[in-house]
């Protein structure tokens, strides 16, 4: 036999040995696998059932009432100035609208359901459940609740109001449900006037010096607005095209025009007005709406009480709205909604023509002809919480949003 043929000989047993020694150690680490895994799933078998279950807990579920908390809520948090109950909501739970459900009443506190920058928020365990209370009063929250004590007034916040008296320092302001200025400036300069507003509400009358239109300078007379003080700012909407509920016809509002704004400089009815500044003529019959407009804003997130199926019909006089924004809904109080009611948005899903099932236009090239017609499903886009109920539609602001939001935007329940 030639040396090369021995060599080739020997190389070739050897890689042979080495296989089957490859392919034994495998088999014994496949088996020694599977006792391992075996034993280990006998030993879980064994354990107590609250091992199993240690990611729910009685920390991070409510017990008894199954409301989920957020992971990372704390067990202790100290209120801070701008903090507002929707964003304490999100903190501590997963779903902000269960709020009335986590949210205990001291008894020890006067105005327990009025939260205040320095007060110190606690988990506690009430009668086996977890809720969420006020474990500490801070400062403005103790002054608060002296001046409730006292009859005196607790400044704009939760729409909280007592006789007034005088004070030699600011009065306490308790947190608000959503950002108040984002509120305060939508009712102050309405882009949708409900039908309610523009049946009742303060308007023009007349001009003085037998004018006929105003701008600015000019002096204007209004009624309705009450026993206004001289100095109080008021805002001019012209009530413009109505505004029709698409479904049934029933007419929901008017849409609302900025003219301008004027001050009271005289008392009565009609009182005087001064207009200060006007991107449009004022005339006969707008509206007035108090720059300073005070809603009450003493509500917290719930679900709705009824199934909700309304729509978006305004978006803050734009087509497409973010976080945030005005949104308004052609559903209010007489379908169950009111103040502090969430609801979820719901972008509508097309409707599109299926030419392919038959495989014929699977070519991208053929023209698709034919085909049934397909509705794509609903996507969910956000949250609204409403701040604002009339009896066929309501305001909401867009809590948060994952694409814009659009009139015709499904309305439902969170």
């Amino acid at each position: 036999m030639s040396s090369a043929r021995f060599l080739g000989n020997l190389l070739f047993k050897r890689e042979q040995v080495l296989r089957m020694k490859t392919i034994s150690s495998l088999k014994f680490w496949r088996t020694t696998c599977v006792t391992l895994a075996a034993s280990a799933i006998s030993t879980i078998a064994l354990l107590p059932s609250h091992s199993m279950a240690q990611s729910e807990n009685g920390r991070t579920l409510a017990t008894g009432s199954h409301i989920p908390l957020s992971p990372s809520a704390p067990d202790q948090y100290t209120v801070k100035q701008g903090d507002t109950l929707w964003g304490i909501s999100q903190m501590y739970l997963i779903q902000p609208w269960y709020w009335p459900e986590l949210w205990y009443l001291n008894p020890q506190v006067k105005n327990p359901h009025l939260i205040y920058p320095g007060d110190v928020l606690k988990l506690v365990n009430v009668e086996g459940q977890t809720r969420l209370t006020i474990g500490e009063r801070g400062p403005e929250g103790a002054a608060a609740d002296s001046n409730a004590g006292n009859g005196q007034v607790i400044a704009r916040g939760n729409g909280v109001r007592l006789s007034p008296q005088v004070h030699g320092s600011p009065l306490p302001q308790a947190i608000t449900t959503i950002p108040y200025h984002v509120i305060e400036t939508f009712m102050g300069r309405p882009s949708v006037i409900p039908t309610e507003e523009v049946k009742q509400g303060p308007h023009i009358v007349g001009f003085r010096d037998n004018h006929v239109l105003g701008s600015a300078g000019d002096d204007i007379y209004a009624r309705g607005v009450g026993d206004a003080e001289e100095g109080k700012r008021y805002n001019i909407i012209h009530v413009d095209q109505e505004l029709r509920d698409p479904d049934n016809g029933r007419k929901l509002g008017y849409r609302g025009i900025y003219v301008g704004n004027g001050i009271v400089t005289k008392q009565g009815d009609p009182a005087r007005i001064r207009l200060n500044e006007s991107t449009l003529e004022a005339l006969p019959g707008d509206r007035l709406f108090a720059e300073d407009f005070e809603i009450n804003a003493d509500f917290v997130p719930h679900a709705p009480r009824d199934e909700v199926k309304a729509h978006i019909f305004v978006v803050s006089g734009v087509s497409v709205v973010g976080q945030y924004q005005v949104i308004a809904l052609n559903q209010g109080s007489e379908n169950g909604l009111d103040a502090g009611a969430v609801v979820a948005i719901y972008q509508r899903g097309e409707v599109v023509k299926d030419s392919f099932t038959d495989g014929l236009s699977a070519n991208p090239m053929n023209e698709p002809k034919g085909g049934k017609k397909v509705k794509l499903p609903n996507e969910h886009t956000g949250t609204a919480l409403i701040f604002k109920a009339y009896k066929h539609m309501s305001y909401a602001l867009i809590m948060d949003s994952t694409n814009v939001v659009r009139v015709g935007d499904l309305i439902r329940n969170p």
